[in-house]
């Protein structure tokens, strides 16, 4: 069976990977059959044939994880079409202080509806009135 895999280069702490299609038995650091691309996961930095890939998978060739989540989210060029998250962990003051805004916030959005349907409400009746 073959596999679409990351071969590990790169120094400790630093790695850069190929993509490559490999067969299943032979280890990680074995000679490929073909060399798909490269990926550095501390910069983000892609370069992958997609079409080669995406021909390998319809041969039968199966990805691993990482490599189908990459060859997914490959643009037409082959660079990665990355987007960062931004996660803050907020302390507990903060995370209180963010509680209470959105409390009160709502408090204020349901104040507004509630003023919004009593205007409405006299109208409705001075309608009725009138018929």
């Amino acid at each position: 069976m073959l596999k679409i895999r990351l071969k590990r280069l790169g120094a400790k702490k630093a790695p850069t990977y190929r993509i490559i299609v490999i067969n299943s038995t032979t280890k990680r650091e074995g000679k490929p059959i073909q060399e798909l691309g490269h990926y550095n996961p501390k910069t983000k930095v892609m370069q992958l044939d997609k079409a080669a890939a995406e021909s390998w998978i319809k041969k039968g060739a199966q990805p691993t994880d990482t490599v189908a989540y990459l060859i997914k989210n490959c643009n037409d060029d082959g660079t990665l079409n990355y987007q960062k998250k931004e996660t803050v962990k907020l302390s507990k003051k903060a995370q209180a202080k963010a509680a209470a805004e959105a409390e009160a916030k709502a408090a204020k959005e349901a104040e507004e509806a509630a003023a919004k349907e009593a205007e409405t409400a006299p109208a409705e009746e001075a309608t009725t009135a009138e018929a």
